[in-house]
């Protein structure tokens, strides 16, 4: 059984820099696994919000390896309860589970091969000892999440057989494949660090972006690239060997300046906040405004005019219906969607599982009363079309029962009043944003002088951002940060 610093291993693989092209080469091989991948295009968010996606997922993995016990099981219990519902049907018609142990042992394995290999690449292979311990941690990053770790072989010297027959039977070309190959990097957001700036983002993403797409192809297993006619472009071999190599040599660099959780968190942060990663995200925009600037005289590039819609939707509910209810970006608003939302906001406010659960169900219902309004075809979803000939079918009931779940949430006391702390907290914790105080949104005084924020006034605000009737508001990070 793996003991509280037995995680060691994974901890040291946080902060290596090698361990980001590692990790997107992991990313692919799960991807590649029939029910991983119909679950990722079905659920994830992880095209229209990638670096939202790349925060959560880190700190996840932060937590799932800490020296507190408590904090592993924590975690484990709130991702057991995440993948719980992850279950349906693929748009090949085979079912996915999230649960299935051997795809959830398949996840694990890639971490492993990929750890090993990234060592292999960049010049510094692993002894054997060092091997068997990661492959010890990762059967017990298994265990920790209630899983026996039988859907892994016993030992290393059975797992590369394993491997290998993965690779070749069970791995498929899948969509999901694809997009983070093909159309991620190429498309990718720009982080909130680089909002406002398309020059420096569109320089940097035509040059990294078929970077990390070519490595990342050059460095799969050979038979998969093969059967799946994955591009083996010349010199890119070296070019992988080079990528690694060079990576690995910012160990040397400062520790806070290749500090994962920093970087992570800067990339994440949207400035104007008064978090310290979002007061580091102001200051790098200021700069990087002034290295665009230079740019633009150097090099004009065009900025690309915003895709023409075949929908004649109101420019500002398109804008709305695409960057907060199209959480999965595919065009359509349905249950993934809204399911999407509750997860990002009980992650962000760490809630437990009956408040967990609750936010769900609220979300569930109002997802039922949105087909009911909005879905005039009856296909199960509602386009952009749709939700713009009824705008007002959002602020139903079932919103309002969202909106004080939340409230209930953040109202730790109990007392039915929101003061300006825990108001103060709630934007902290969910939003990473500082708001002045709640009178402008409506609060009161109390009776001690103090800002109060009564269930009504919170409901209303929360509702009319929901139904995009508040163009602005302190609930814009939540969904709307890439």
């Amino acid at each position: 059984m793996t003991t509280a610093g037995g995680f060691s291993r994974y901890r040291k693989l946080f902060d290596d820099p090698r361990w980001a092209p590692a990790l997107v080469r992991a990313t692919v091989l799960e991807a590649a696994h029939p029910q991983v991948g119909a679950a990722l295009i079905d659920n994830s968010t992880f095209v229209t919000h990638p670096w939202r996606r790349l925060r959560n997922t880190f700190h996840s993995m932060r937590r799932m390896c800490d020296a507190d016990e408590a904090v592993r099981a924590r975690e484990a219990a709130r991702l057991n309860r995440l993948h719980a519902r992850l279950k349906g049907e693929g748009r090949d018609q085979r079912p996915y589970d999230a649960m299935d142990p051997a795809a959830r042992a398949w996840v694990l394995a890639t971490i492993f091969e990929s750890a090993v290999t990234m060592y292999r690449l960049s010049g510094q292979p692993l002894a054997h000892e060092e091997i068997e311990g990661l492959y010890e941690e990762t059967k017990g990053y298994l265990r920790a999440l209630g899983e026996e770790d039988a859907h892994l072989p016993p030992t290393t010297g059975e797992f590369w057989p394993y491997y290998d027959a993965m690779v070749e039977r069970e791995l498929e070309d899948t969509e999901a494949m694809r997009i983070i190959l093909y159309k991620l990097f190429d498309h990718l957001p720009a982080p909130g660090v680089l909002s406002g700036l398309p020059t420096v983002w569109a320089t940097g993403r035509a040059v990294a972006g078929p970077l990390i797409g070519a490595v990342t192809v050059a460095s799969l297993p050979e038979p998969f690239r093969r059967r799946a006619g994955l591009p083996e472009l010349p010199g890119v071999t070296t070019l992988m060997r080079g990528t690694y190599l060079a990576a690995g040599l910012t160990r040397f660099l400062p520790e806070d300046w290749i500090s994962a959780e920093r970087v992570v968190d800067v990339l994440s942060a949207t400035p104007g906040g008064d978090d310290p990663a979002s007061r580091t995200a102001a200051a790098l925009h200021e700069r990087l405004g002034r290295a665009g600037a230079f740019l633009r005289l150097l090099s004009p590039l065009p900025v690309p005019e915003p895709a023409a819609s075949s929908v004649p939707v109101h420019s500002g509910a398109e804008e709305f219906f695409r960057d907060v209810l199209d959480q999965t970006g595919d065009g359509y608003l349905d249950w993934p969607d809204l399911a999407a939302m509750a997860r990002e906001m009980a992650t962000r406010l760490d809630l437990d599982e009956p408040e967990e659960t609750r936010l769900y169900e609220a979300f569930a219902g109002w997802w039922r009363e949105l087909q009911a309004a909005l879905d005039t075809d009856g296909d199960g979803r509602v386009s952009a079309r749709e939700y713009a000939s009824n705008t007002a079918g959002l602020a139903g009931p079932a919103l309002i029962r969202v909106a004080e779940v939340l409230f209930a949430a953040t109202d730790r006391d109990g007392n039915g009043t929101i003061d300006a702390e825990e108001y103060r907290a709630l934007f902290r914790t969910a939003f990473r944003r500082e708001t002045a105080d709640t009178g402008g949104a409506g609060g009161t005084k109390s009776a001690s002088g103090a800002d109060t924020y009564d269930g009504a006034a919170f409901v209303r605000a929360f509702v009319s951002f929901m139904s995009g009737r508040l163009r602005s508001s302190p609930f814009d990070p939540l969904f709307r940060q890439p």
